[in-house]
């Protein structure tokens, strides 16, 4: 079964994520996708995350279904203009991509190429009506496809936001330009995820939780001071700094976090950062709780 077809029967999904290799090299990223098991309904691929130079998201999504792996495709606007960002929906439909995420991206000035330009020829809102045009068979131009991409679109959302209004009007406006799932920013506290829940009373789209793993309290105060939307309380850094084994620890809280967020959600969406090979353990305690 699809995830677009668990979405749609309303079954609690779990996704992960992972990094394309900065070369060809793919021996340690086909390892991490091998330890996270096999009980995840997809594996998104990262699309030039932190605005660096990187192996392509679609390569690797292709490669994941060689695996028997079902990729959630990850697209950007910050490196593309409209052209390009087209031919790369289609690529990816013909190579057996079926599921894409759609993001405005990292702009080049973090990454590895500072002096690269960034583009954003489309924003976030530009690439869901791209994509919309599309599936319905004609490009951004009005001009007719030979054979449209059924796709399943999805989208970020993030319930850290600052102003939880303009969060609600940008989710709001994606649904209407067609998606059709959403995975949020990294959540670590159920109830701020509940009180966003609460702005989107007639929402019918799925949305999906996300976790990173906490590997230190020193990820954790830069998430806090550098990434906008994630909030980690003070509470948590404490308790993965006391923590003698940092693993074990991440583990618990990702357990704790799923059963909060269970209740709330449609699915949760782990973001590993290179520790994968947990992902069997949590599910595993995930499983047990529920008995």
């Amino acid at each position: 079964m699809t995830l677009r077809e668990k979405l749609a029967q309303g079954r609690f999904v779990f996704t992960a994520e992972i990094g394309p290799p900065k070369g060809v090299d793919l021996g340690k990223t086909m390892a991490e996708v091998r330890a996270m098991g096999d009980h995840l309904d997809a594996i998104n691929v990262t699309d030039l995350q932190g605005g660096i130079m990187k192996l392509g998201s679609i390569a690797l999504s292709h490669l994941l279904i060689d695996e028997g792996r079902e990729p959630i495709f990850q697209l950007t606007a910050s490196a593309r203009n409209r052209l390009a960002i087209q031919s790369e929906v289609l690529s990816a439909y013909v190579l057996g991509i079926r599921n894409v995420l759609l993001l405005g991206g990292d702009p080049p000035s973090i990454g590895d190429h500072p002096e690269a330009k960034a583009v954003y020829d489309l924003d976030t809102m530009g690439l869901f009506q791209a994509v919309a045009a599309l599936k319905q068979g004609t490009d951004l131009a009005g001009n007719k496809l030979d054979g449209a991409p059924d796709l399943l679109v999805g989208g970020a959302a993030n319930p850290g936001a600052k102003d939880l209004e303009v969060e609600r009007q940008k989710t709001d406006k994606k649904v209407q330009l067609g998606c059709q799932f959403f995975q949020t920013q990294a959540v670590f506290d159920a109830a701020r995820f509940e009180a966003f829940l609460k702005l989107l009373p007639r929402l019918r789209t799925p949305m999906i939780a996300g976790i990173i793993l906490l590997k230190s309290a020193k990820m954790a105060r830069y998430m806090n001071e550098h990434i906008p939307g994630i909030s980690v309380p003070e509470a948590l850094i404490q308790e993965i700094d006391g923590a003698s084994d940092k693993q074990k620890k991440s583990v618990e809280i990702a357990v704790r976090l799923i059963g909060a967020l269970t209740p709330l959600a449609q699915g949760i969406h782990l973001m590993p950062i290179g520790w994968g090979h947990l992902i069997p353990e949590i599910m595993a305690q995930v499983t047990e709780a529920k008995r």
